[in-house]
């Protein structure tokens, strides 16, 4: 038995000890301290315990991890897509300074820009690549997203009405092969009527700006235009797509959406990004909960090894047991007496695990670093994967649904074995001794 181990035991000790003990749980902590006999008894406890104590610490860590991942990945996206949405049933919306302050009077939106939204071809002397065309006011973009925290080059406060400035996600820009100051031809789907026929709308745009979200779906595809320009471009009369709102707590949107319906009528279309997401974030719990399933499994297999501990305990505790029958004590106290013992190697693997998972939890942002520099090596090499830290978000209530999960499990793997030592008859167990 390790230091370590004799440390916790002593200590479950004594917290006990200071209280009012029943025989049953006074006779189980005795036979954990007592020295075994069978070493081979001890290794199988300890393998047991050392196997609870690191499935434990790999859910936590694990779970903080794709936690951390979760909310990393939505911040992206929701920086760069609105929490909230307004558009019209009838068109472009030519009046939408007035439904701005309006939805601005809700108590938890606090941002509101317009935005026009459109798709176009853009090309580069042989390169052409199709693009979704946002036109924002850099006045007030600023407000509901955070495009302006992830430019590469150049600032929002750049794009100015007529001069026909364009900024390009990072994907899109390498792809057309572009830097800042280069020139690009957009091609829209309007034709113009001549004499020769429908020709499509082209206009030269200067590059005067690149971004960088982080996720690949908005950096290979999006190209920012002031929206000005956007109407002109695309033929609204000097009207937007519609507004789009951040909100104080997004987890609020769903709320917030049938709020709005009501407060500015239903000739406008509301959505949040629960609508348009829902998918993705539902794919990303999913793949959570499946994880926690697999890494369940290391805490079961760890904490059924204590059935085959017990029942080698029992084995060779049979004339211990036959004894305790003769001196009166019940067939259901002889169960509570395994039962304490092993529940005892499931709690000390149980909290073992909580510690060491909560400090590698706490500490992921230092240990990875650690581990990539002693290996020479970069686990999320940048270039192929859009985090290439490790975030960690340690959750309460996935601390304590881990230490219920270990410490039930632990105590189902010892009914069996309790249940085969109530049942040892002493004048069969004794008739050799």
């Amino acid at each position: 038995m390790s230091q370590l181990q004799r440390w916790w035991q002593a200590l479950i000790h004594g917290l006990i000890r200071r209280m009012k003990m029943p025989l049953e749980v006074f006779v189980g902590l005795r036979y954990t301290r007592a020295k075994r006999r069978n070493h081979f008894i001890s290794f199988i406890t300890m393998i047991s315990m050392l196997g609870i104590t690191l499935g434990v610490m790999a859910l936590i860590v694990v779970l903080s991890v794709m936690n951390g991942f979760e909310n990393e990945l939505r911040g992206r996206i929701l920086g760069m897509v609105s929490h909230v949405t307004v558009s019209s049933f009838r068109g472009p919306l030519q009046e939408w300074q007035d439904l701005r302050a309006e939805t601005l009077e809700h108590a938890e939106v606090i941002g509101a820009a317009p935005y026009t939204e459109a798709e176009a071809m853009i090309s580069n002397l042989s390169s052409v690549s199709g693009a979704l065309i946002r036109g924002i006011d850099p006045e007030f973009e600023t407000s509901v997203s955070e495009i302006h925290e992830n430019m590469k080059f150049g600032e929002l406060g750049d794009l100015v009405a007529g001069e026909y400035g364009i900024i390009l996600g990072s994907g899109l820009a390498n792809t057309l092969d572009v830097v800042p100051g280069d020139r690009v031809t957009m091609v829209t789907p309007q034709a113009t009527s001549s004499p020769l026929g429908f020709l499509p709308r082209l206009r030269r745009f200067k590059v005067v700006g690149i971004f960088e979200i982080g996720v690949y779906e908005y950096d290979r595809s999006s190209a920012i235009i002031h929206h000005q320009d956007a109407s002109r471009l695309f033929r609204l009369d000097g009207g937007v797509s519609g507004l789009r709102l951040k909100l104080e707590d997004l987890d609020l949107a769903p709320q917030v959406r049938q709020e709005l319906k009501q407060s500015i009528g239903l000739e406008y279309w509301v959505s949040d990004w629960t609508l348009r997401h829902s998918n993705y974030f539902k794919a990303v719990r999913t793949e959570k909960t499946v994880m926690f399933i697999i890494l369940s499994l290391i805490v079961a297999v760890a904490a059924f090894n204590i059935v085959s501990t017990l029942v080698m305990v029992v084995t060779d505790k049979q004339a211990d047991i036959a004894i305790l029958r003769t001196l009166g004590m019940s067939p259901l106290s002889i169960r509570w007496v395994f039962m304490v013992q092993g529940t005892l190697s499931g709690l000390i693997g149980t909290l073992r695990g909580l510690v060491s998972g909560i400090v590698v939890a706490s500490h992921i942002d230092v240990i990875v670093p650690a581990l990539e520099q002693f290996f020479q090596t970069q686990f999320l090499p940048r270039g192929v994967y859009p985090i290439t830290d490790l975030p960690s978000e340690m959750k309460q209530t996935d601390v304590i649904k881990i230490a219920l999960l270990s410490f039930g499990l632990s105590i189902v793997a010892t009914l069996y074995p309790a249940l085969r030592a109530s049942k040892t008859r002493p004048a069969e167990a004794l008739s050799y001794e």
